[in-house]
C-alpha cells in the first residue's frame, strides 16, 4: 500500500496522526476552534473500532480518557482555552498516576470566553504551571499541516514511552487552515506500543516499580492484577504513603523523567541558520510568518535564521543556547505577551539581546510585523 495525499485542515491531520497512532478511545466536549477534532473522531473512529464518547463538560473528558488508558486503551481529548483550564486538576492526577494519554488545546484568545474565533498563543504557559504542585511536562506543537500529524503521533509514542500525559498545543491558525497532507502507509512511521507487564496472573504486581532503563510496565486496570491508582502520593504498590523519603522519591522520579530527557524529547526545525546574525525564534502559526521573512531576507543576501521549536516544554534551553550562539540579534516571535522570550532569555548569556515581536490582538502576526520590529532595533531597513 502506498501513502495517500490528502487536502486537510490541522485540526483533520491531527485526528489522521492519532489514528495512524493507535487511538482507541476519545472522549470531548465541543469548543472553537478544536471542535473538528471531535466532529472527524466521531465519524471515523468507530470505523476502526474505537469509542467516542461526547461527554457533559471537559472535566469528565478528561477523568474518561484517564479511566480509558488504565484500562488499556490509547486515548485522547480535545479542548480549547476554557475548557483546557478545567481539565488541570485532572491533568495533574494523571501526571500523579502516570497514566499515558494525549490532550490537545487548540489555542483561541484569552482569558475566559475570551476570542473564541481568534488566534492566540496565550496558553503556553498555562500548558507549563496549570497544575498545581512541582512537576514536569511535555507540550509540543507544529506550524504546518504534515508536521501536525507527525508529531501527534510523536504525542502518543512519547506519552506511551514516559507513561504521562502529553499536550499538543495547536493554534487557530493551525487548526484551520489547509494544507496537503501525505498519509504514509501503515508501519512507516513508528509507533510506541503499550508497554505492559510480564508478571503472571496470581504474582505480586508493582505499578510503580520502574525497570532498569526507568519505563514503568502497565496491567490493564480490571484485568488479571489487582492494584490502587491514587493521586495522592503513592508506594510501588500504587497506595498512599505521607513517608517522607517515598513523598521525595516520586517528586523527583515525576520530574525527572521527562527533564532528565529534554534532549531527547526536543523537536525542531531550522531554516538558514548557518552565519544567521538576526535569529528568528517561533513556534506554530507565528512560525509560517518568520519563515516567510527569513526566506524573503536569504533571497536578498541578508544573513537570517529560524529555529522553530516543536518542543515548547520541557524547554530545549541547550538547544536554544547552542544554535543562537553566534547570533547577533535574536527575536522571539509569538501572538502573546512573551512566554517563549522569557524562556529564550533565560537560555542564552546575553539576554538583552533578546527582543520580541508579537501581537496580542487576534490577529496572525505578519512578516511585516516582525520587520517593523527589527528596523527599530537595528536602525536599518528590513
Amino acid at each position: 500500500m502506498s501513502s495517500q495525499l490528502l487536502f486537510v485542515q490541522g485540526n483533520e491531520a491531527c485526528v489522521r496522526g492519532a489514528l495512524y497512532a493507535g487511538l482507541q478511545f476519545f472522549a470531548g466536549y465541543p469548543i472553537t476552534p478544536s471542535t473538528e477534532v471531535a466532529e472527524h473522531l466521531a465519524e471515523m473512529l468507530p470505523q476502526q473500532n474505537g469509542v467516542f464518547i461526547q461527554m457533559e463538560d471537559e472535566i469528565a473528558s478528561m477523568c474518561a480518557i484517564i479511566g480509558a488508558s488504565l484500562t488499556g486503551a490509547k486515548s485522547m481529548t480535545a479542548t480549547s482555552g476554557p475548557g483546557f483550564s478545567l481539565m488541570q486538576e485532572a491533568l495533574g492526577y494523571a501526571m500523579m498516576a502516570e497514566v499515558p494519554c494525549v490532550v490537545v488545546s487548540v489555542q483561541r484568545g484569552g482569558p475566559s470566553t475570551g476570542l473564541p474565533t481568534k488566534v492566540s498563543q496565550g496558553d503556553v504557559n498555562q500548558a507549563r504551571w496549570g497544575v498545581h504542585g512541582d512537576h514536569s511536562v511535555i507540550v509540543l506543537t507544529a506550524s504546518s499541516v504534515q508536521d501536525v500529524f507527525s508529531i501527534t503521533i510523536e504525542a502518543f509514542n512519547m506519552a506511551e514511552t514516559y507513561r504521562t500525559p502529553v499536550v499538543l498545543l495547536f493554534d487557530e491558525v493551525v487548526g484551520h487552515m489547509r494544507e496537503r497532507l501525505e498519509l504514509p502507509e501503515p508501519g512507516a512511521v513508528p509507533v510506541v506500543d503499550r508497554l505492559r507487564t510480564s508478571v503472571k496472573p496470581g504474582v505480586n504486581y508493582h505499578p510503580y516499580l520502574p525497570r532498569e532503563d526507568g519505563r514503568l510496565p502497565m496491567s490493564d486496570f480490571g484485568g488479571v492484577h489487582r492494584y490502587n491508582v491514587t493521586g495522592l502520593f503513592h508506594d510501588i504498590w500504587g497506595f498512599p504513603t505521607e513517608q517522607p523519603e517515598a513523598v521525595d522519591k516520586l517528586l523527583h522520579h515525576l520530574v525527572d523523567k521527562i527533564e532528565n530527557h529534554t534532549g531527547e524529547i526536543a523537536r525542531w526545525r531550522e531554516y538558514y541558520l548557518d552565519g544567521a546574525q538576526d535569529l528568528l525564534i517561533s513556534y506554530g502559526a507565528s512560525a509560517r510568518s518568520a519563515r516567510h521573512l527569513v526566506e524573503s531576507l536569504h533571497l536578498r543576501g541578508r544573513k537570517a535564521g529560524l529555529l522553530e521549536l516543536q518542543t515548547l516544554w520541557p524547554f530545549p534551553a541547550g538547544l536554544v543556547r547552542e544554535k543562537t550562539a553566534k547570533a547577533k540579534n535574536i527575536y522571539v516571535v509569538e501572538m502573546n505577551m512573551g512566554h517563549i522570550l522569557a524562556e529564550v532569555k533565560k537560555a542564552v548569556p546575553n539576554p538583552d539581546k533578546v527582543y520580541l515581536a508579537n501581537r496580542t490582538d487576534g490577529q496572525l502576526v505578519a512578516s511585516a510585523d516582525i520587520g517593523k520590529v527589527m528596523r527599530v532595533i537595528e536602525g536599518r531597513g528590513v
